[in-house]
């Protein structure tokens, strides 16, 4: 197989880092952080007018069909960025749309840059499991009714249209009688609460209070909401995992850079050799991050869902593994410098934290891993 990018997507990846050095830098990322919104409304319009909104929209809906390998290529130059912006929340709750084969004029808006969505899928007793969901959707003349909250929602208070997880019926943690629906953000009965995480993204918690949705809402038939529930954060996972290659290697770039400046005993501390083993290290499991990033992206499109799980479970958790790794080391690299919003390597640490219990943690996916029935038929 080759692994070498096309010469589109070297063009691509090129023109976003240009863009991120020119007009996103840490203190321009700083001041974004730090505005009331949160977010910045012309590096939005630059994501649009650079292709990056319509890459993962399909072609009839006036995107360009992109894979998931081109969506590596993009999350991975976001991560070494640190890009704040709406843009995983938005191609997630798209891809929703995608898989549901639906709601097409969304994608246009979402292709365009007119439209930020983002999927409300957690609650606050599910942990990581996407199947506890206590949010009830009761059907009724004029579509359906839903009741619930959703917690820490990825630009949340941004999104014109939410992806929203409900029950029809059954037990709270049935993987059976879940129901899918998109709607209005800002319908009757909605609220939402928004705050910044510890990474500077934002976040937000919303209520559904008697809202009440047309039956056209509804993405798959009623009750069998699962598989593509699942997919679709698969789909989100294999990002996650591309932009934490991104950070790894900015965080990477930074430390090395670290160490042949700064000075001890008369020499730079990169002369050590014990600190030449942990970059060494370092590199390893970035290498090997990166290898299982790739991996899931081409396993993504798999039509043997059983494999799709496995291998995205494998690279979630073997990512973690690595992304706690480099993250601290780095940390300790920097001496107490690692942990101050000075550093970028600081805001790296805490992105990767934050993606790591992202869409399921590492023991989650290592155990959905464990779960799966080849892994079980081999062991």
């Amino acid at each position: 197989m080759d692994f070498n990018l096309t010469q589109e997507q070297s063009q691509f990846a090129d023109a976003l880092r240009r863009w991120v050095e020119k007009d996103y830098n840490f203190e321009q990322r700083k001041h974004i952080i730090a505005s009331d919104a949160g977010v910045s409304p012309s590096a939005w319009t630059a994501l649009a007018e650079l292709g990056a909104l319509a890459l993962p929209i399909p072609e009839a809906q006036g995107g360009f069909s992109g894979t998931a390998i081109d969506m590596l290529v993009i999350m991975q130059e976001l991560g070494r960025g640190l890009v704040i912006e709406p843009y995983f929340a938005t191609v997630l709750a798209a891809e929703f749309l995608k898989l549901a084969g639906q709601h097409d004029h969304l994608l246009e808006q979402v292709a365009s840059g007119e439209l930020q969505m983002a999927a409300a899928l957690n609650e606050k007793q599910a942990r990581h499991e996407l199947f506890n969901i206590a949010t009830s959707a009761s059907q009724n003349a004029d579509g359906f009714v839903i009741n619930g909250v959703k917690t820490v929602v990825l630009h949340g208070a941004q999104a014109g249209q939410l992806i929203v997880s409900a029950r029809s019926s059954g037990a709270q943690r049935d993987s059976d009688g879940i129901s899918l629906f998109v709607l209005d953000a800002n319908a009757a009965g909605i609220s939402r609460r928004e705050y910044r995480s510890i990474d500077g993204y934002r976040a937000a918690d919303i209520t559904f209070n008697q809202v009440q949705l047309p039956s056209s809402a509804l993405l798959v038939t009623q009750g069998a909401g699962w598989p593509l529930l699942e997919a679709g954060c698969d789909y989100g996972v294999t990002l996650l995992c591309a932009e934490a290659i991104g950070v790894m290697e900015a965080i990477f770039a930074a430390t090395l850079d670290y160490l042949k400046t700064r000075q001890q005993f008369g020499v730079p501390i990169g002369k050590f050799q014990v600190l030449q083993h942990r970059m060494a290290e370092m590199f390893m499991e970035l290498e090997q991050a990166r290898s299982m990033a790739t991996l899931a992206a081409v396993k993504l499109s798999s039509e043997d869902a059983e494999e799709r799980r496995r291998t995205v479970s494998a690279a979630k958790a073997r990512i973690g593994q690595a992304a706690r790794y480099i993250g601290q080391q780095a940390v300790q690299l920097h001496g107490g410098m690692g942990v101050t919003n000075e550093l970028p390597a600081a805001h790296m640490f805490k992105r990767l934290t934050m993606i790591e219990l992202s869409l399921g943690d590492t023991d989650h996916h290592l155990a959905r891993f464990i779960a799966q029935p080849g892994f079980k038929a081999a062991a």
